[in-house]
Formats: structure tokens, sequence, C-alpha cells
């Protein structure tokens, strides 16, 4: 494929990624059990640290990062308790059912999709129920709803038996996320959103409360038994074969994001949300999520002038080649996504916007 013909991804995930990244998977490959694997997963981790902010453990596994919601409902939820998921879009919703599917109980507090949760939703609720988890999409990827972690870990903080659990899987490396500070118990994400990165990587925070609360679960699974993929790390290694070409990509991503600094990197997204959000004004089109909710790294874009989307989507594709979202689920359509993440430049967006504008004007 030739660099004229080659069609960047303007999506909520997979994301474009840098050819240099991509070329850093063609290394020679190692053995897993080899001392160089090591060490790669040791330098891995002091930067995953650094960029979750977080003292804690950081699991890599080969999965995306449903595997990890997995994990968390099969680890981090006793079978005689249960478990409160936050639910306002497709993701969330699917977390939930997991949970469900894995044998767990649950409660669930259900918002219109496009609405966020306040601190003082989950606050009543803590109140009226015990607990042993608060499961939180931090940044929902179907609506570009950004909910407030930071001010939900300030409550569940206050319930020393509930663990905090969040999805970060759009917001890592997009949105500030503080794992420490924030008082996160489990940070799950993966690779191919904000850290532009191809698919297959899933990381996870692990805090010693999460540990000690796995240890109460006899049946945890196998491939995420959360102390048998410890035991593994304190060797710097995992338990089942990793995707070691994707990890050495992901070693130099790392080191270009620290590079850049996670408050620039932040602040980038912002820029781009500001951008967008002026540009939906612009064209006279509406937000999905609600003010004061919406996301620095996605978004959604309701269609209140019956654009044609498919159509839109055809014509930045074969004009343009941007390859865009055309809306997720229940709300495609009524809705399209504005994927601002990962390393997309301001120029590029500027780019992709433009060309939106030629379509619309020819409406």
């Amino acid at each position: 494929m030739t660099e004229e013909s080659h069609i960047r991804l303007v999506l909520p995930g997979p994301v474009e990624v840098r050819r240099e990244i991509l070329e850093a998977q063609t290394a020679w490959m190692i053995g897993h059990r080899q001392p160089a694997f090591a060490q790669l997963y040791a330098q891995m981790q002091t930067k995953l640290q650094q960029t979750f902010l977080t003292e804690g453990k950081v699991f890599v596994v080969a999965s995306s990062g449903t595997g990890f919601w997995e994990g968390a409902s099969r680890n981090c939820i006793r079978d005689d308790r249960k478990a409160l998921h936050l639910v306002s879009g497709a993701f969330s919703e699917r977390w939930a059912k997991i949970s469900q599917a894995n044998g767990k109980q649950i409660d669930v507090i259900e918002l219109d999709w496009g609405q966020g949760f306040s601190a003082e939703m989950v606050a009543d609720a803590l109140k009226k129920d015990r607990y042993d988890a608060l499961c939180v999409v931090h940044n929902e990827t179907s609506t570009g709803v950004l909910n407030p972690i930071q001010a939900i870990g300030e409550v569940v903080a206050e319930y020393d038996e509930t663990l905090y659990l969040v999805d970060t899987v759009s917001g890592y490396l997009g949105a500030e996320l503080r794992v420490d500070d924030w008082q996160v118990d489990l940070a799950l994400t993966s690779s191919q959103k904000a850290f532009a990165l191809p698919p297959g990587l899933a990381a996870c925070t692990i805090n010693e409360a999460v540990l000690e609360r796995a240890k109460q679960i006899e049946h945890r699974g196998y491939y995420f038994d959360f102390l048998n993929l410890d035991k593994y790390h304190g060797r710097d290694n995992t338990p089942s074969t990793p995707p070691i070409s994707l990890m050495v990509a992901a070693d130099k991503q790392l080191d270009d994001i620290l590079t850049e600094g996670l408050e620039g990197r932040w602040a980038r997204h912002e820029q781009m949300r500001q951008i967008t959000a002026e540009w939906v004004e612009e064209q006279e089109l509406g937000f999905y999520a609600e003010a004061g909710y919406r996301s620095p790294t996605i978004t959604a874009v309701a269609n209140t002038r019956g654009v044609d989307v498919p159509a839109m989507a055809d014509f930045m594709l074969n004009e343009k080649h941007f390859a865009i979202d055309k809306g997720y689920g229940k709300i495609k359509g009524d809705t399209f996504r504005i994927a601002h993440m990962g390393d997309m430049t301001i120029e590029t967006l500027q780019e992709v916007l433009a060309g939106l504008s030629d379509f619309l004007g020819k409406g």
C-alpha cells in the first residue's frame, strides 16, 4: 500500500498508528521465558506506572479491555455480595452483563445514554446497601461522556469494603487520570484507543486491596486469575504467551508519550475537544453528551440536521481518504462520532473537519 492510498483512521478504535510504532513490531522475536523478555516487561512496568500515576502493579496481557472486565468481576466480587454498576452507554451496559454472565450479583444505576454520573448519585446508592465493588466507565466510547472519576472516588473511599473499579479504555492517555490520588483500586485499559497502538494488548492497575479480595474468592477463572498473574508479575513475566511484538511497540510508544508529557498530552486532547466543539456549533449540529460531561477523546455529534451519515462516511473515505465513524448501537445515524485521540495532531483534526464541512456544504 502506498502513502497516497493509505486510509487514515478517525475511528474511536482502532485509531491511526504512527509508522514508527508499526515498524517497532518488526524487531527480532524473543522468547517470553528468556531474560530479554523479563527486561522488556520490567521497563514497561515502570513506564506504565508513570502514565497511570500509580505505585501499584500493572498487569499486561494479550487481550482486549473486555478481558479485564471479566477479570475484575471474577476477582473483586464475592459470591455472597453484590457490585454496583453505573450504566449510561453501550460499554458500561456490557460490563454489567459480563458481571452477571459470571454469576455475580449486581445492582445498577441506569441513566439515559448521553448522561453522566455525579458523586451525589453514588453517595445516595452506597448509603442504601453494601457493595463489594463500584464499577464505572471513565470515558463512555459510545456516547462521548466523561464521568467524574475523582469525585466519585472520594465517595467510594468512605466505604472500606467497596473496591473502586474503573474502565478507562478510551480515557487513559487522553483524559486526566490519577489512579492513586483518585483512590482507584483497579483501572483497566487496552491498546487501540488513546494509547495509539494496534489492538491486542490490555493493561490493568492493581493495588493490594484487590489482591486481598481475590484471595477470598475461590473461582477466579484461569486466564485472568489475578493471583496467578501476580505470581508471574513478580518474575517480570506473564502466565500465558504475551504479545511480544506489540509490547516492543508499546515500550517505544510509552517513551514517546513520556517525552510529550502527561500534562501536555491531556492538554492536546482538551484542545482537540474544543476545536471539535466549535466546529459542531458552526455547523448547527448538536452534542449527544450533556454539558459538563464531554469527552476530550471523542465527540458524539447529535445529527440534528438529518445528515445522511453513511453518505458522509463514503465521501470522507473516497474523496478525503479518512475512515470515520457512523455512530454506535442504538444511536447509529442519529449520531456520528469524531474521534480525536491518540497521536492525532491539531492539523490532522482540522483536515478532517474541513472534509466534513465540504460534504455538509453540498447538502
